[in-house]
């Protein structure tokens, strides 16, 4: 799941970065209210799941906002430092959720769960921080 929602993520990055020229401002609200709707729907479905599924589940919705919002803003105002912000934030997003998800293992399994989420979060933010 966790590919799937990555590769959405990046195809909705380069759908938005295939659109040529820069985004007016009524774009920008358009796309505003549809990330903010996509947002509410998200955590709605979220409601009918319970315990840690539903966390990790909001962890998912508020992820999939933050790469939205990253994303709209890089696509209003390109430049090499929005673009790190999209990268800063999907790894930010994909290390909330996978931390969410070893809550619901216990023991070592849940601290070889953590130190394999914080492993993938450093290599990520390596590979965001050498885009400078």
């Amino acid at each position: 799941m966790k590919k799937h929602l990555l590769m959405m993520a990046m195809g909705a990055g380069l759908l938005m970065a295939a659109q040529a020229g820069a985004m007016s401002r009524e774009e920008y609200k358009v796309g505003e209210d549809r990330i903010a709707a996509e947002y509410k729907a998200a955590t709605a479905r979220c409601e009918a799941l319970q315990n840690n599924a539903r966390d990790v589940c909001e962890k998912q919705a508020k992820g999939q906002e933050s790469v939205a919002r990253a994303e709209l803003e890089h696509n209003f105002k390109p430049g090499p430092a929005s673009a790190r912000k999209v990268a800063e934030e999907k790894v930010k997003a994909e290390y909330e959720i996978a931390r969410e998800k070893c809550d619901d293992m216990q023991g070592e399994a849940k601290n070889s769960c953590e130190k394999q989420a914080k492993a993938v979060e450093s290599r990520g933010m390596a590979e965001v921080k050498a885009m400078k």
